[in-house]
C-alpha cells in the first residue's frame, strides 16, 4: 500500500475564469511528472477555490521503481577475435562502463549483435524527488496570465501565501521566494482565517469545512444550487438555469450562501434579455421564473459568507440592481426615440480596424456580399437578405448596446420590431451574430444565415488580406471561431457555396484595402477553413486519412467534399478496395511531378497497355458523369474496374522504358488514371496494411 501525496497552495483570490482549466492543467502534469520519475502511484485529484488550488494523490510508492540502464559498446565482431578472446575495444569498453567482460551482454539490433552493458539504477525515496519536483510543478502550472508580486521572480496566477505539502502525513520541504513548505492550511479569509496543522486529505476535508471552506467544486456547486433553489421556493418560483454562470459562481466562492432579492414589478416591462443580462453578466445574479418560464421580480445572489443578517446583504444588493435596471429603462427609452435605422450614420464615424476602414464602409461590404450568396442559394429572399445587413449593426451605436455590449444583435431585433421591420428582419439582425461560440446555436431564417456568412467572410478575408493571420493560440479577432461559423451555417443550411467564389468576391469587395498579394491571401484563407474543416470532421467520427485524402484535392465546396468522404468511407469495405489503393500510390510514386500528355495507341508495345488503356477510355466518362453527379461511391465502384488491368501492367510493363517516347506514353497513361481518381480523393493518403 503507498502513501498519500497532499499538496494546497493557498493564493490571494484567482479569478473564476483561471480555475477550471488550471486544476485540469494540474492533474494532466503530475501525472507525466510522476511517470516519468519512475514513481508509481493511484488516483489523482485536483479541487480549489479562488484561494487555493489542491492536488491529492493516492496510493504512490515510497521510492522509485529501479532503472535498467543500458549502453550499446562495439560490434560483436569487433569485440572479439578469431579465437573469440576479448579485443582492445571490447575491454575498453568493459573498462569505461566500470564493468567485468563477463558482465556484458549483448543484443541483437537491425545492424547485427552488438555489445551492451547493463546498470541498474536504485530508486531514490520519493520524499526526496517530491522536494525538487514539487517546486517545479507549481511553477509549471499554466495562467490566462500570472504575475509577480514584491520583488520576487516567482510568477504565478496571485500572490502565493502558503504551501501545505504532505507526503504519508509527513512535510515535504521545499521553498519557493519567500514560502516555505509546511503542514499547515487556512479556513475562510473572514469567518476563520486563524492557520491549522493538517494530517492527511480526510483531515484535511474535514478542517476546511469545519472552517467554513468547501474545496471541492463539485459540492461547493451542489450547495450553492440547493440554497438557490430553496430561496427561490420561497418566492414561488424556480432558479433560472445558467450552466455558465453556475460555473462562474462555484469558483467565485468558498462557502456559498444563497439570498433572494426583489426589485420593482415594473421593470419587467424591459426586453426579458435586458434583465436577464444585467443579473447575470453584470451582478452574477440567477434569475428567478415561474414555473411557465417567465420571469419574476426577484433574483438569487450567492454570498460568500454566511451572513448574520441576511435581510441587510440582500436589500445591498437590491439597491444595485434597481440602479443598473434604473438605467437600463432609460437607455431603453432614449434608443426608442428614433427608428434603427437612423443609427446607421453614426457607424461612419466608428473605425472598425485602422487599415480596414469603418464599420459603416464593412456594412456596405458584407451587405454587397450577402446579396451575391442570396441570389445563389435564396433569390427570393434577396431583399430581406439586403435589409437585414443593412440594419445588422445598426444597434452598435444604441445607448443600449453601448452599456450592455453583450446585447448586440438582441437590442437590434428589439428596435427593428419597434421601428416596423419584417419579424424576418428582426430576427435576422439577432441570428447573424450566430453562432457565437462552438457549438452554439445556428441561424434558423435564410436571412440570418446569408448574413452571418457575408460579414463572418468579409471579416476574415479583411484580417488576412493585412496580415492579421491568427498563429499558435493567439487569435485575438476570433477568425477561428469565425471560419467554424461559416462552414456550420453552410452545413446545416445545405447551401451550394463554394468558399473560393464568396472569398473572390469578398476580396474584390475589399480592393485596395488588401495589401498582401491576393494569390497569398486566397491561398491561407482556404487552408485555413481547411484546416478547420478537417478537424470538425475527425472530430465527428470521419477516419482522418479519409478525410485528408479527400480534402488535399480541394475542401471549397463543403457539401460535396462530405459526400466524397461518406463514400470513400463506404467504399472501403469493396473486396478491390485496398488493392486499388496501393496500386494507386504505386502511380503516384511514379509519377512525381510528371504533368502528362495525349497518350497514343500506336506506342503500345503489348496487349497489356492496350487492356489498361481500353478499360480506362471505357469507363473514364461514365465514371466522371457520376463524380459530377455527386455520386462518387457508384463512380468508385465504376473504377474498381481498372484494378486487374492495372495490376497486370505493372507485371508486365516496364513504365520507365529506355525508349523516351515509349516512356512518356506510359506515364501519360498513368497520369490519365490518377487524374481520375484524383476527382475524388488523394488515395495515396490513405492507410493501407501494405
Amino acid at each position: 500500500m503507498g502513501k498519500e501525496l497532499l499538496l494546497e497552495i493557498g493564493t490571494e483570490e484567482i479569478p473564476a475564469a483561471f480555475l477550471p482549466k488550471a486544476l485540469a492543467d494540474m492533474e494532466a502534469t503530475i501525472g507525466k511528472a510522476l511517470s516519468e520519475e519512475r514513481i508509481p502511484f493511484g488516483t489523482v485529484e485536483t479541487m480549489g477555490t479562488p484561494r487555493r488550488l489542491v492536488l491529492a494523490v493516492s496510493d504512490m510508492a515510497e521510492t522509485q521503481e529501479d532503472e535498467i540502464q543500458e549502453k550499446l559498446g562495439p560490434a560483436k565482431r569487433v569485440a572479439f577475435d578469431d579465437q573469440g578472446q576479448p579485443t582492445k575495444a571490447a575491454l575498453g569498453f568493459a573498462r569505461g562502463q566500470g564493468l567485468e567482460m563477463s558482465e556484458l551482454g549483448t543484443v541483437t539490433t537491425d545492424k547485427g549483435e552488438y555489445l551492451v552493458a547493463r546498470k541498474k539504477i536504485s530508486g531514490k525515496p520519493t520524499k526526496e524527488i517530491l522536494s525538487a519536483l514539487l517546486p517545479r510543478f507549481i511553477a509549471s502550472i499554466p495562467f490566462r496570465k500570472s504575475m509577480r508580486w514584491m520583488n520576487l521572480e516567482m510568477r504565478f496566477a496571485r500572490p502565493v501565501h502558503w504551501i501545505l505539502a504532505l507526503f504519508g502525513g509527513k512535510v515535504v520541504p521545499f521553498r519557493m521566494e519567500n514560502v516555505q513548505s509546511g503542514n499547515q492550511s487556512r479556513g475562510h479569509r473572514f469567518m476563520a482565517p486563524e492557520p491549522f496543522e493538517v494530517k492527511d486529505l480526510e483531515d484535511y476535508l474535514n478542517k476546511t469545512r469545519e472552517r467554513f471552506v468547501i474545496v471541492k467544486p463539485e459540492e461547493r456547486r451542489a450547495l450553492l444550487m440547493v440554497g438557490a433553489q430553496k430561496e427561490a421556493a420561497a418566492v414561488s418560483g424556480i432558479v433560472l438555469r445558467n450552466d455558465d454562470l453556475l460555473e462562474e459562481v462555484t469558483f467565485l466562492v468558498e462557502y456559498p450562501s444563497a439570498l433572494c432579492g426583489t426589485f420593482e414589478e415594473e421593470y419587467l416591462k424591459l426586453p426579458r434579455e435586458v434583465l436577464v443580462t444585467t443579473m447575470t453578466k453584470h451582478q452574477k445574479y440567477f434569475p428567478v421564473v415561474n414555473s411557465r418560464g417567465e420571469l419574476l421580480p426577484h433574483f438569487i445572489t450567492i454570498s460568500n459568507t454566511a451572513a448574520s443578517d441576511p435581510s441587510v446583504v440582500a436589500r445591498g444588493n437590491e439597491k444595485v440592481i434597481r440602479a443598473r435596471l434604473a438605467d437600463a429603462r432609460f437607455f431603453f427609452e432614449e434608443d426608442r426615440k428614433a427608428p434603427l435605422e437612423s443609427y446607421l450614420d453614426e457607424l461612419k464615424n466608428v473605425v472598425f480596424h485602422s487599415q480596414l476602414g469603418t464599420s459603416y464602409e464593412k456594412v456596405m461590404q458584407f451587405r454587397e456580399l450577402a446579396r451575391y450568396i442570396a441570389e445563389k442559394v435564396k433569390p427570393e429572399a434577396a431583399g430581406t437578405v439586403d435589409r437585414t445587413a443593412l440594419l445588422a449593426k445598426a444597434d452598435l451605436e444604441t445607448r443600449m448596446v453601448y452599456e450592455f455590449t453583450e446585447l448586440q444583435g438582441v437590442m437590434g431585433r428589439e428596435y427593428a420590431l419597434l421601428s416596423g421591420e419584417e419579424p424576418v428582419v428582426a430576427k435576422a439582425v439577432y441570428e447573424h451574430y450566430l453562432p457565437v461560440a462552438a457549438g452554439g446555436s445556428l441561424p434558423e431564417t435564410d436571412e440570418g444565415a446569408i448574413v452571418s456568412i457575408a460579414d463572418k467572410m468579409d471579416t476574415i478575408a479583411g484580417f488576412f488580406g493585412i496580415g492579421l493571420v491568427p498563429s499558435g493560440t493567439a487569435d485575438p479577432y476570433a477568425l477561428r471561431r469565425q471560419a467554424l461559423g461559416i462552414i456550420n451555417i453552410i452545413l446545416n443550411r445545405a447551401y451550394p457555396l463554394d468558399l473560393e467564389d464568396i472569398l473572390d468576391k469578398s476580396l474584390d469587395l475589399l480592393g485596395a484595402k488588401v495589401t498582401r498579394p491576393r494569390a497569398d491571401v486566397k491561398r491561407d484563407v482556404l487552408d485555413f477553413f481547411r484546416g478547420r474543416f478537417e478537424n470538425q470532421l475527425v472530430s465527428q467520427g470521419h477516419p482522418q486519412d479519409v478525410v485528408v485524402a479527400v480534402l488535399s484535392r480541394g475542401s471549397s465546396d463543403l457539401l460535396r467534399s462530405i459526400r466524397k468522404i461518406e463514400a470513400v468511407e463506404k467504399f472501403k469495405t469493396h473486396k478491390d478496395f485496398e488493392p486499388l489503393v496501393v496500386a494507386f500510390k504505386r502511380v503516384v510514386n511514379i509519377l512525381k511531378d510528371f504533368q502528362g500528355g495525349a497518350v497514343d495507341p500506336a506506342l503500345f508495345e503489348g496487349p497489356e497497355e492496350r487492356n489498361l488503356h481500353d478499360t480506362f477510355l471505357a469507363l473514364r466518362d461514365r465514371a466522371g458523369a457520376l463524380i459530377g453527379e455527386d455520386r462518387c461511391e457508384e463512380a468508385l465502384v465504376e473504377m474498381a474496374r481498372l484494378r486487374a488491368p492495372v495490376d497486370t501492367f505493372f507485371e508486365t510493363v516496364l513504365v520507365m522504358a529506355k525508349d523516351e517516347k515509349v516512356r512518356f506514353n506510359r506515364l501519360s497513361l498513368l497520369a490519365g488514371l490518377a487524374g481520375l481518381f484524383y476527382q475524388v480523393a488523394d488515395f495515396s493518403k490513405i492507410v493501407t496494411e501494405r
